[in-house]
């Protein structure tokens, strides 16, 4: 029958019918809501490809004819599932990541974040490879040459330590040998040269003048009373002890005075004779020593009575004590003798003083004690 449906139920057209009785639209399959921000606990950033669940109707495929992707109205026809979230959206998403959705490889960077936000550590997604300093190991050599260094700097200081004790050592041992030596040079020494037959001085005499002495006696080798007198003897020889005693005289070359010098070589080491040094000061408060008159000489008349200045000097470099008196060649008699050191000084007005007779008896005493000096420096060398 014309109009009548056929059986079996409605035909499927496409088309419905309304209840009017014309024809009605195709529905729209419907739009699937935008998704919203997923929350930091269900949010997963994968390594790789994403494996999450698709949205609802994602897996829907259009058939032939049928019209493209929903557009979700308002939107300028901007795909649903496309559209970026709001920026207030993204707070949970990962650097490069839409809300929602996990990463694909090679996505863009986060955003900058607002100025004043503390930063926070974010997981990275690729492993990072830690590279940890290992100090290198020394050289087996390098650190063998390091000990041979040390070992020969220790070895050398220790040398130049040694050395240095070894030679002050030596050199003390030998300034003790020389000092000891020195105490026989009365008997090693040539005569003219303890005494030499003329000696001479510039500045020596009053006033600066030149002196010059001619030797007119030399007395043989003594024990120490009797060359210098029991007075001195006693008060030398408790502290020094005496070895020998040689002695000579001088007459000035205008023979108007007459001088005896004499050394007393001692048994004492340095250390006495310098405590004797210190003691007996510069002599001048001495006993006189004793003259050597020699007859047929211009001292022939020189005796105790005749002396008139003198002298005595404790070396300190050889155990000698060098002694010097003067007096008148005329052999006259001195009622007040006069300490050389004293008869020498300005404004002396004694007839002693004003004759010369200690500018004789110090010059003298200079020139012998010179001469054993310089003796007893080339032992010295001899022992260096």
């Amino acid at each position: 029958m014309p109009g009548a449906p056929a059986s079996g139920g409605p035909a499927t057209t496409g088309r419905s019918t309304s209840p009017a009785g014309g024809f009605a639209p195709s529905r729209r399959p419907p739009v699937p809501p935008v998704p919203g921000p997923a929350s930091s606990a269900g949010r997963t950033l994968a390594r790789g490809p994403a494996h999450s669940t698709p949205p609802p109707g994602a897996g829907r495929t259009a058939s032939a004819g049928s019209p493209g992707p929903a557009r979700e109205r308002g939107t300028g026809g901007v795909p649903a599932g496309s559209r970026p979230a709001p920026p207030g959206d993204r707070t949970g998403a990962g650097p490069g990541t839409s809300a929602g959705f996990s990463p694909a490889p090679g996505a863009g960077t986060a955003p900058p974040r607002p100025a004043g936000e503390p930063t926070v550590p974010e997981e990275d997604s690729h492993p990072t490879l830690l590279l940890r300093v290992v100090a290198s190991r020394p050289h087996p050599l390098r650190v063998a040459a390091v000990v041979i260094a040390l070992v020969l700097g220790t070895g050398l200081l220790g040398g130049a330590a040694a050395g240095a004790w070894l030679t002050g050592d030596s050199a003390a041992s030998a300034a003790r040998a020389a000092f000891d030596d020195s105490r026989s040079l009365w008997r090693d020494l040539p005569v003219d040269e303890l005494f030499p037959p003329e000696l001479t001085s510039e500045g020596a005499g009053p006033g600066g003048a030149e002196r010059r002495w001619l030797r007119v006696a030399v007395a043989p080798d003594d024990d120490c009373v009797t060359a210098i007198g029991p007075a001195l003897a006693e008060a030398l020889l408790p502290t020094a002890g005496c070895e020998r005693a040689v002695r000579a005289s001088y007459v000035d070359d205008t023979v108007s005075s007459v001088t005896t010098v004499g050394m007393v070589f001692t048994e004492a080491d340095a250390e006495a004779m310098e405590a004797l040094r210190a003691s007996f000061g510069t002599g001048e408060g001495a006993p006189l020593p004793l003259t050597l008159a020699a007859p047929g000489t211009a001292a022939e008349g020189f005796g105790a009575e005749q002396r008139a200045t003198w002298t005595v000097r404790v070396l300190t470099d050889a155990p000698v004590i060098v002694y010097s008196v003067s007096g008148f060649a005329d052999a006259r008699v001195v009622d007040s003798p006069q300490p050389a050191a004293e008869a020498v000084a300005e404004g002396q007005e004694t007839a002693v003083a004003l004759a010369g007779l200690g500018h004789e008896a110090m010059g003298l005493a200079d020139q012998v004690e010179r001469s054993i000096r310089q003796a007893a420096a080339r032992l010295t060398e001899d022992h260096g």
